[in-house]
């Protein structure tokens, strides 16, 4: 299951899954799933419930929503730069939202064989990795995301002891979401970038926590 799945990397991981494996793909995208409306990703776990029939959950559960540059509002530079309402926003979209597709999606993971759960994060996201400052907002609202996918990676391994839950920073990829901010970064075609992080979730093994990897499978500090 792809949730984002119309965005640069989101389409294509669905193409990537759909080439990889015998298995069926979903996707859940906007309209029909908004990170500010929990009753929309209520709806879209419904869904997938149904959808599931009588299989024992979902194997592989990958969250490539969350947003750069949220009501035309790129990342702030500096302290002067900071507003309340767009830093609200981008928490509500990258942290909020996240805890909520947590909710209502990781009952879905079968409780006693293998899964993997992987959500798009960001290296910015890393406290310790952060050496330049700036990116007030983004930086801050990530990091939140992956504060909570480590506490709800910890209450899941008391029921699903085979679930790996993983914060995967994607590399600098060519989309619309990192356009303006690529220039002097190698890019990765979204096609790459998907097959990396596929091949990074497929190695890893469950440890009782969430994970921090990029698409090399370089762990990345918290």
């Amino acid at each position: 299951m792809v949730l984002g799945a119309t965005g640069g990397i989101g389409a294509a991981l669905v193409r990537e899954l759909e080439q990889q494996s015998s298995g069926r793909v979903l996707g859940f995208a906007r309209p029909q799933l908004q990170l500010e409306d929990e009753a929309s990703i209520v709806a879209c776990a419904a869904q997938a419930k149904d959808w599931l029939g009588s299989a024992p959950g979902l194997d592989l559960l990958l969250d490539a929503t969350g947003a750069l540059t949220i009501d035309g509002r790129g990342p702030e530079k500096r302290l002067d730069a900071l507003d309340p309402t767009a830093l609200a926003r981008s928490f509500q979209v990258n942290a909020i939202g996240r805890a909520l597709v947590l909710k209502h999606f990781l009952p879905l993971l079968p409780r006693n064989q293998r899964s993997l759960v992987g959500v798009l994060s960001a290296r910015v996201g890393s406290i310790e990795d952060n050496h330049s400052g700036g990116w007030y907002g983004y930086r801050a609202s990530k990091a939140a995301g992956n504060q909570l996918l480590q506490s709800a990676a910890i209450e899941m391994a008391r029921t699903r002891p085979q679930a790996v839950l993983m914060a995967l920073q994607p590399g600098t990829v060519a989309t619309r979401l990192s356009a303006a901010f690529s220039a002097g970064h190698e890019t990765l075609t979204p096609e790459e970038s998907a097959r990396r992080l596929l091949a990074v979730l497929d190695a890893a093994e469950p440890t009782g926590r969430a994970q921090f990897r990029d698409h090399t499978n370089t762990s990345i500090p918290w």
